[in-house]
């Protein structure tokens, strides 16, 4: 599959005016157990099904790269079965790894429960990704025109915070970052985070992670205060609310609430991620922001009817999606009420 801007879009970019996607933040193996609801304390259930897959930062990656962007990796990668697992994963979606294995442990993992309502419980285990040195990314070179994705899960764990924050700080300035906080924000130290958010190009969070950081309130306020106060240099600020849509705020103080689609739900994990690297990928092809929104949200929408967190569709899927939906509402643009709170 190609993977040249120009090939999977029609804005008149070339591939090399795209630029990569660096994403240093991790990557596990997620084993998944379907089942009709979590059990009970002391209980025990049977899985309807089980699977594993590549999880974590796989997906955000997965989800640019179909969509049309060349993806790098430079988080850090294990020595055992769920490193060779990952690696397998990212030769086959064409993601290179650009740090060698870790010579001390394997890559961690994540139990998934998946109910049936769609909902996702995780237990994570930590392996390679959470051991980050400068060292270790001293392979990691930005390039002119790349773009930089950062993960809350790395700053979360103690041994890899410093690195990842020191060299995000000395990050080229012309070089967006885009970051995602993660449902661990709460395990990151403000310090750190407020390092992190202060470079900030764009910031993707969900309503809980937009009320950990800058308190609960109407999603307009919310994410007015966030880029005013925590991210003063960032473009702009996506607060996602799963099938509801996601909000935007742009730097100029314009913004737009736009709402998701009505999609069969069957399994919503990686719908974030696959928001994350839709969005990343339609902006960096020159797509305006709000309409970037619009195009994150039909791929979340078309990830969630699919199994498995690796689940995003390609841009040509998402336009078939885009065009039809256009059809079906008279070519009305979806928008909705502001009045959201996080």
């Amino acid at each position: 599959m190609s993977k040249g801007c120009a090939d999977k879009t029609s804005t008149g970019k070339d591939a090399a005016a795209c630029g990569r996607l660096v994403h240093v933040g991790s990557a596990v193996v997620d084993y998944v157990y379907r089942i009709d609801a979590l059990p009970a304390p002391g209980t025990e259930k049977t899985a309807s099904s089980y699977a594993h897959f590549a999880g974590g930062g796989f997906n955000m990656m997965v989800a640019a790269t179909r969509t049309g962007m060349t993806v790098v990796f430079g988080g850090q990668l294990g020595s055992g079965p769920n490193g060779d697992f990952l690696r397998a994963a990212f030769a086959t979606e064409g993601i290179e790894t650009l740090t060698p294995p870790s010579p001390v442990m394997d890559s961690g993992n994540c139990v998934a429960m998946i109910s049936s309502n769609a909902e996702r419980t995780f237990v994570s285990w930590p392996g390679a990704e959470s051991l980050l040195s400068l060292d270790m990314m001293a392979p990691v070179v930005v390039a002119p025109g790349d773009w930089v994705f950062a993960s809350g899960y790395t700053l979360s764990y103690p041994k890899s915070r410093d690195a990842l924050t020191d060299w995000i700080k000395a990050l080229p300035a012309e070089t967006p970052l885009v970051f995602d906080p993660t449902p661990v924000i709460i395990d990151i130290p403000r310090p750190v985070l407020s390092r992190v958010l202060a470079r900030t190009t764009w910031l993707s969070c969900n309503t809980a992670e937009a009320a950990e950081i800058a308190g609960p309130g109407e999603v307009a306020a919310v994410a007015a205060l966030l880029l005013e106060a925590h991210c003063p240099k960032a473009d702009g600020v996506v607060i996602r609310a799963g099938a509801i849509g996601c909000h935007v705020r742009l730097a100029d103080g314009t913004a737009q609430t736009i709402a998701g689609f009505k999609v069969e739900a069957i399994d919503t994990n990686g719908a974030g991620d696959t928001h994350i690297g839709a969005f990343v990928s339609a902006l960096a092809r020159g797509v305006q922001p709000f309409e970037a929104a619009r195009y994150a949200n039909a791929a979340a929408a078309l990830s969630v009817t699919r199994h498995g967190g690796s689940s995003a569709p390609t841009d040509q899927e998402i336009q078939i999606f885009l065009n039809h939906d256009a059809a079906a509402h008279g070519g009305t643009r979806r928008l909705m009420p502001t009045s959201l709170k996080v």
